[in-house]
């Protein structure tokens, strides 16, 4: 499971949480124009825009997990089990593209989000792993620029984009929470009774606090969408690591069926404006 969000402050920023059950040795991608991008079906991109990220490296191709441009555009691969669909037959009509490749393919092309759009409708994803060792996971896709962003879903029913991004079940599973606020609220239990608080925080209650997709998503946007805005960059960074930090796993909370545990492997910020890279380890 993985968090991804954008957020509007001084600067605009996008960012992740990665959740996994163990690390695959993640570092600081940085890849230079000049590098000469291969695709296994498509042809090579020689000169592209310089990409910079997080993910391994493997036989000298960077695997990126999540990455922006040197325009500012910011892509991430996030967890879709049981839903991604990768095709096993080619189009000749289409670009035939591996899910490993996604990321590079449309960052190193792309200036923002329409650019990108674009070229996703073209896309043709197929079943193609970098390696025995390296299979292909099941993913979608946040694309953001600093003034929009889009989800990349590809199912059985085909590639399908959401704009800012509106993810019809996720959306209406909010309607369950309406009720929630920031402000202390009044006593409409009965004007018979009166009732009194003795603290603060009591808007919230009935905010989910399990690490459940659907839970952290409510409690993601109500975080987001109530936090305060910064006064300087820097505080803008640290209440966007603020925002991930509550949707964050640590180590003993959360057991996958086989028995491992799931935990929040790092979290990052990129500062879409500055071009920069900022992120934490749970180490």
């Amino acid at each position: 499971m993985c968090t991804a969000i954008t957020l509007n402050g001084n600067n605009n920023y996008f960012g992740r949480n990665l959740d996994l059950d163990f690390s695959y040795g993640e570092q600081v991608i940085i890849t230079p124009a000049e590098y000469e991008f291969k695709f296994r079906k498509e042809k090579a991109i020689k000169n592209h825009k310089s990409l910079i990220g997080v993910g391994i490296v493997a036989n000298d191709y960077p695997l990126y997990f999540d990455a922006i441009n040197e325009d500012g555009l910011g892509m991430a691969g996030l967890n879709f089990p049981g839903n991604a669909y990768y095709s096993d037959a080619l189009e000749n009509d289409k670009d035939n593209i591996t899910p490993f490749e996604f990321i590079p393919w449309i960052l190193g092309q792309c200036s923002d989000v329409n650019e990108a759009r674009n070229l996703v409708e073209k896309i043709n994803l197929i079943n193609l792993s970098f390696s025995e060792q390296l299979p292909l996971a099941g993913l979608h896709w946040l694309i953001a620029d600093r003034e929009k962003s889009i989800v990349v879903e590809v199912t059985k029913s085909g590639v399908h984009i959401y704009d800012n991004p509106e993810f019809n079940y996720q959306m209406y599973n909010l309607n369950k929470y309406r009720n929630l606020s920031i402000n202390t609220p009044q006593n409409t239990f009965s004007d018979s009774v009166d009732l009194k608080v003795d603290g603060t925080g009591f808007g919230g209650i009935g905010l989910p606090g399990d690490v459940s997709p659907e839970s952290r998503f409510v409690r993601a946007a109500f975080s987001k969408l109530n936090s305060s805005k910064g006064t300087t960059l820097e505080e803008d960074i640290t209440q966007f690591f603020h925002i991930l930090g509550t949707v964050e796993q640590i180590k003993g909370v959360n057991k996958t069926e086989s028995g491992k545990e799931e935990y929040t492997v790092y979290s990052n910020c990129y500062d879409l404006d500055n071009k920069t890279l900022y992120y934490t380890t749970y180490e």
